[in-house]
């Protein structure tokens, strides 16, 4: 008997017969991607006045939007089935890609994190590998007996390790944490027995002082300047310092739209990109913020929902990683601009300025409204 049939949630959907709806007929989830558009819009919004009310950046960024848009019903249009059977090929040349980091990537700011394909694009594999990785996750525990065994645990570290290292090497300590995390997911909600998880966590805190001198020299100074940025305000602190300030000064409604001055007089550093929220708070303040976060909550909630009502352990531990991944990127994010976490360099989904991170983005949704639209409609 296939196994699609015998490891199935209660209620699932197969005992009944289910009608299509207009989203099931173009494999689109339509309150996501009403979501997706909103906040992408939202995000186009800010980056206006970040930019300093130039068009440039949001007409580069609304072109990013709308081949990520395309890319997302692409990839719905997909079978579940087709992505499950070439997981292995795609997590390959995902590694071939971090692996050709190192011999042909761009180094920008001491980092060499980009491919470049003469006349066609640049990208950045380690962006890709937040899909690629909960994908063969999730290929890998499909056909096995959950809660996973020990040596399936522990083959699945090792998958999760080779990446992770790699693009940690290049440096990017943030997007390794942020895939470590993504493949973690795929553990948890595979089922991993609690005292696995809580010893794990014991032995990182034990381990902890002796990664510190694993740490380059300037990843100590962030988590340095993260307890005391007034150690050295005109330095290493300044980011913080003044991404502060910027949430600060907005107040409940801010000080108005256009009219935020940490940013427009350079003061905020990196403003359309890391630290874009801290505009948004100065200009739109709390309220500002607040939307916007609701508007994420109601795309994470939407995701764990499409997550429950997948009819296979492929389909949900595959959506559930996407959807909490998702959770946080935002999170860290947040974290870092209003420090309670190291600055690491991670973009807010949706809203700062970027390409590979946006396609990437749209593509996991693009696979998780898949899953969702290609549930059987009658038994």
């Amino acid at each position: 008997m296939s196994h699609d049939f015998v490891r199935q949630l209660p209620g699932a959907g197969l005992n009944s017969p289910r009608k299509a709806t207009v989203g099931d007929m173009v494999h689109l989830d339509l309150p996501m991607v009403f979501l997706l558009l909103v906040i992408s819009a939202y995000g186009l919004l800010i980056l206006y006045s970040a930019g300093g009310q130039r068009t440039e950046p949001v007409m580069s960024q609304g072109l990013k939007i709308l081949a990520g848009v395309v890319v997302m019903v692409l990839a719905a249009q997909i079978s579940p089935i087709f992505y499950r059977r070439m997981a292995p090929w795609i997590f390959l040349a995902g590694l071939a890609t971090l692996v050709l980091v190192y011999f042909f990537g761009l180094e920008i700011k001491g980092s060499r994190r980009w491919l470049r394909i003469p006349g066609v694009i640049s990208f950045q594999p380690s962006e890709i590998m937040k899909l690629v990785l909960p994908l063969i996750l999730a290929w890998y525990f499909h056909d096995r007996h959950l809660p996973p065994k020990a040596r399936h645990v522990f083959w699945s570290l090792v998958i999760i390790a080779i990446p992770v290292m790699l693009i940690a090497f290049q440096p990017d300590l943030g997007t390794s944490l942020i895939i470590g995390a993504s493949g973690l997911f795929v553990l948890l909600l595979a089922g991993i027995q609690w005292r696995l998880v809580f010893s794990a966590i014991g032995i990182g805190v034990i381990s902890a002082p002796a990664l510190w001198f694993v740490l380059r020299d300037y990843q100590r100074q962030r988590i340095l300047t993260l307890l005391n940025p007034e150690s050295d305000p005109l330095g290493a602190g300044w980011n913080i310092i003044q991404s502060k300030t910027a949430i600060g000064s907005g107040g409940l409604f801010g000080k108005g739209l256009f009219q935020g001055t940490q940013s427009h007089l350079d003061f905020l550093p990196e403003s359309q990109t890391d630290f874009i929220i801290a505009v948004l708070g100065e200009e739109l303040g709390f309220a500002g913020v607040v939307f916007l976060l609701i508007l994420y909550i109601l795309l994470v909630g939407r995701g764990v929902i499409l997550s429950v009502q997948a009819q296979d352990t492929f389909g949900r531990l595959l959506c559930g990683s996407i959807t909490f991944t998702f959770f946080v990127y935002v999170f860290v994010n947040i974290g870092m601009v209003s420090g309670i976490l190291p600055v690491v360099g991670v973009p807010l989904p949706l809203v700062s300025f970027g390409g590979t991170s946006i396609l990437t983005l749209f593509a996991g949704f693009g696979i998780l409204m898949s899953v969702h639209t290609h549930r059987r409609i009658t038994l």
